[in-house]
């Protein structure tokens, strides 16, 4: 199968819209997916599904595949892990009630950043936020990105360091799920649990095999080697793991648009390929279980 005189063998599992922290729409995603070539792509936004209807609307008539998907903010020992969910029901009752209880933590949260932001003289509302980024579910990322906007910080890394990341003046930690309460939530709908990006969280071997051992019997089914910042000692090093622990390899760019320019959809720094047949194992071992 063609499309635009490439072949199509290659997918990205780890895609964000600005329904959450990217910059695309669902539907330029898709544009642009099938300019790259892609056979598929997942749309795993941030705790939210709602770009899902668009992404596959945008996609009929086309040759690419979209992939229902999530990526679910969860806390392990004070550390921030993310589960990818692919090929959710998205339109489980079961499944939106729970993700609006997870909504809701979130915009707890958020209110609670506004206020330490106002308290430390920083011109924002809630109205202000929703002026500039609508109805996306807002992560850090959006906060950081409304600094740089009104001129509190040149970049975006510099409202972390100086406001919103851990210890700083206006960060407040969220009530998360735990990690295997995300992999259950994922698996009772059908979907494919992944762990993102694990060289991410500098976990020691010891602790990874301990996580990964408790994910694994909540029904765990990949873990994201193939993945844009990892170098090849690390793709190895998450490969042994997979092996270890009876994982399946994922992989995905972690697309964000222009909240992570160094990050192309796909390619992730230029070298990252991801080949259908990863998505076609994921499948087949989850009708195994």
């Amino acid at each position: 199968m063609e499309l635009g005189g490439a072949l199509m063998e290659t997918v990205d599992l780890h895609v964000h819209s600005n329904c959450s922290d990217g910059t695309m729409s669902p539907a330029e995603l898709v544009s642009y997916a099938c300019e790259k070539g892609l056979r598929a792509f997942a749309l795993t936004d941030h705790d939210t599904v709602a770009g899902l209807p668009e992404a596959f609307a945008a996609a009929e008539g086309t040759a690419l595949e979209v992939v229902a998907g999530i990526e679910f903010s969860t806390e392990y020992k004070g550390k921030d892990i993310h589960i990818v969910g692919l090929d959710i029901d998205y339109r489980s009752a079961d499944f939106c009630s729970q993700l609006t209880r997870f909504q809701d933590s979130r915009d707890i949260r958020n209110e609670k950043m506004i206020k330490k932001m106002q308290e430390n003289g920083i011109d924002i509302s809630h109205g202000q936020m929703e002026a500039a980024f609508g109805d996306a579910v807002w992560t850090r990322a959006h906060f950081a990105r409304y600094l740089m906007d009104h001129g509190y910080v040149k970049e975006m890394p510099e409202a972390f360091e100086r406001y919103i990341g851990e210890a700083c003046p206006c960060f407040v930690p969220r009530e998360k799920v735990t990690p295997v309460q995300a992999v259950h939530l994922i698996s009772s709908t059908g979907g494919i649990p992944v762990l993102a990006h694990p060289m991410l969280y500098r976990l020691s071997e010891e602790e990874m095999d301990i996580l990964l051992s408790s994910l694994k019997k909540a029904g765990l089914i990949g873990i994201e080697a193939i993945y844009s910042t990892h170098s090849a000692f690390d793709e190895s090093f998450v490969r042994q793991l997979a092996k270890r622990h009876g994982l399946l390899i994922s992989g995905g760019s972690d697309f964000h648009g222009s909240n992570k320019p160094h990050i192309d959809l796909g390619v992730g720094r230029g070298n990252l390929r991801i080949p259908y047949h990863i998505l076609t194992n994921l499948r087949s071992r989850r009708t195994k279980q």
